[in-house]
């Protein structure tokens, strides 16, 4: 291990993942541009995380353009020589599903121009496969290839498992490794070690550290990966340091520099400025999709592991699935639970699957898929079901190595599963199975008249994010985001942080807007405000008149009913053929789909006859036990 504490240890400021790691959205382009130059200004910055993970989708679903938001975003660090970086997800690129190979060729091409200059790349599996084609498609693309050790703790996830691996990487071509702790429960010790081995064979070759701070570990972590010989160091800064974020630039610096190491100065009246326009972006809109919990630390982490990362959204579901839950419960007149119950069930079940499943590495989006598993056990076992009654389709394309192949043993009784339900194994190359398309989105571009935009950026987000990118150009993304936004600010649910308080509110008040003017930068919306009421349980869940003209003339229609909550879809790839009224269906068939946790549930008829009404229209929020389609 390396003892030389008086070289230079290089920081990088990881602004998008303060965000993803704290709640729902990231802050919209004009607020990203503003905060540059400050961070800029803080002068001890050589790299600073744009773009990348959720980042674009998350511009999609609030309605803007996130080709524009990446190019203002990263110019301004590019004018001064600050390196950008952004992460990806191997085969998934930056959603949560694979994705065909020539839009993963056309990602890096087009990031590249928008300004990005180096890929962190990882795959959820650590399937050295799909890291290796990611490194060659960021260097046809002229970017700067960082391959990441995606790190966890188990059995399997040893630090000579984590060598092997890093040294596959380096040998394929990567020019960096990250060391990536998503969860921050890896060992100190161990980070130490890996970094080290890292080093001894690869002198030359650039390390990253990253780690989150929820469990308790990073900061040391961050001192011995620095000791064993870390190039650069990721941080978070208030307001957004600590809890499921990062460990904060004054406590990394203080630290390292009293190791002995060298480190730019911090200017600290620009590091002011970033802190209170952050703390304003927050309190214009972001607090609202922050739940507090995830600005604290837990320990209770170390056991299920799962990452800072996933905890901001995993509030936000666990609010829901509560609801779900206690909703039930009430009308079979049970006792209700609470949210820390339900949180814990979460993580003993978490511990108790993930051990069947392989032991797929906690990084997204299979700790997601972990995690939905685990949570719809719970929920199915709760209401009296049983386990392993629903999984997601990705799920088990996960379990059948369609998305690689799993680290550890997949339980005897999954193999057994998964035959009984006519599902193959899979050991090939999992992009073979995921070939070009690009060809088909150019002929949706063509059919709508829609620009394929400067270096086919906009042709690049179709491909990549199809039914976000549909809503963002019928502009139904900027007016839900706008409804929801308003429906929180009415019944003053969310959190709003100040320099002196934080505030958590969850009373509604009395008043209750029906519609609300909201002013965006000069654009004026006015949105429509439901709340959970029998009023809107009269027209469904989002509040769109269900249309039972030709059921009504069918009084015992049989009824197929959503058995979980999320949004209903009637296909989930651009090839498949919907169902329609008049269609006949039989027991077993897929009527549809519910993306619910990030995740899509095929959804089975349990009815069969001709389809008279199908209850709501693609894309549609649900509850469960909506009814989806009746049959007669």
């Amino acid at each position: 291990m390396s003892t030389d504490s008086s070289r230079e240890i290089k920081l990088c400021l990881v602004y998008r993942d303060m965000w993803q790691s704290s709640g729902k959205y990231m802050p919209r382009v004009d607020q990203l541009t503003r905060v540059a130059g400050p961070i800029i200004d803080m002068g001890c910055f050589s790299r600073v995380e744009t773009n990348g993970g959720g980042f674009e989708q998350i511009n999609l679903l609030f309605g803007e353009n996130p080709n524009r938001a990446v190019r203002d975003w990263t110019q301004p660090f590019n004018d001064v020589g600050i390196q950008t970086q952004m992460l990806e997800r191997g085969l998934n690129g930056i959603r949560m599903s694979p994705v065909p190979i020539d839009v993963r060729k056309l990602m890096f091409k087009v990031k590249k121009k928008q300004g990005t200059d180096i890929s962190r790349s990882f795959d959820g599996l650590n399937d050295v496969r799909n890291i290796k084609d990611s490194i060659v498609y960021a260097k046809e693309g002229g970017m700067i290839a960082q391959a990441a050790l995606s790190i966890t703790v188990s059995k399997v996830h040893t630090v000579d498992y984590y060598l092997k691996m890093a040294f596959e990487l380096i040998e394929h071509g990567a020019d960096e490794i990250a060391v990536k702790d998503m969860a921050g429960i890896g060992r100190p010790v161990s980070m130490g070690k890996i970094i080290a081995g890292i080093k001894a064979k690869h002198p030359n070759i650039l390390v990253q550290y990253h780690g989150h701070s929820t469990p308790g570990f990073s900061v040391a972590s961050a001192l011995e990966a620095a000791r064993a010989g870390a190039d650069i160091i990721d941080v978070g800064m208030e307001p957004l340091s600590w809890g499921t974020g990062h460990a904060d630039l004054l406590t990394i610096h203080a630290m390292l520099e009293d190791a002995g190491f060298k480190l730019p100065p911090i200017n600290m009246e620009a590091y002011m400025e970033v802190r209170k326009l952050t703390q304003e972006f927050i309190d214009d809109f972001l607090g609202y999709y922050i739940d507090p919990r995830n600005r604290y630390m837990s320990s209770l982490l170390i056991g299920p592991g799962l990452p800072g990362g996933m905890m901001g959204s995993l509030m936000a579901d666990l609010e829901n699935n509560l609801k779900n839950v206690n909703s039930w419960l009430n009308k079979r007149n049970k006792p209700q639970i609470t949210q820390d119950d339900l949180l814990i069930k979460l993580f003993e079940e978490v511990e108790y699957v993930w051990p069947k499943l392989g032991y797929p590495p906690l990084v997204t989006p299979y700790s997601q898929y972990v995690k939905n598993v685990a949570l719809m056990n719970v929920m199915q076992m709760i209401k009296g079901r049983d386990r392993w009654s629903m999984i997601a389709d990705n799920v088990w394309d996960m379990i059948l190595g369609r998305s690689g192949k799993v680290p550890g043993e997949v339980s005897p009784y999954l193999i057994e599963l998964a035959s009984k339900q006519g599902h193959e194994f899979f050991s090939g190359h999992p992009q073979d199975l995921y070939p070009d398309a690009l060809d088909e989105f150019r002929k949706e571009m063509d059919e709508n008249g829609w620009d394929y935009g400067e270096d086919e950026e906009e042709l690049l987000e179709l491909a990549m994010h199809p039914e976000q990118y549909r809503h963002f150009k019928s502009g139904k993304a900027k007016t839900d985001f706008m409804a929801d936004l308003a429906k929180r600010k009415a019944a003053g649910k969310g959190v709003v942080e100040t320099e002196n308080k934080t505030a958590e509110t969850n009373s509604v008040p009395s008043f209750q807007p029906k519609k609300m003017n909201i002013d965006v930068n000069g654009e004026k919306y006015v949105v429509t405000v439901s709340y959970d009421s029998a009023e809107t349980k009269q027209s469904g869940s989002n509040g769109v008149e269900k249309n039972s003209s030709e059921s009504s003339s069918h009084p015992n229609a049989k009824e197929i009913t959503a058995p979980i909550e999320g949004v209903f879809y009637l296909t989930k790839e651009p090839s498949e053929t919907p169902v329609k009224i008049g269609d006949v269906i039989k027991e077993g068939d897929v009527i549809g789909y519910i993306e619910s946790m990030k995740v899509y549930n095929a959804i089975s008829a349990d009815q069969s006859g001709k389809i008279v009404e199908i209850c709501f229209d693609n894309a549609t929020s649900i509850e469960e036990d909506d009814v989806l389609i009746k049959v007669v």
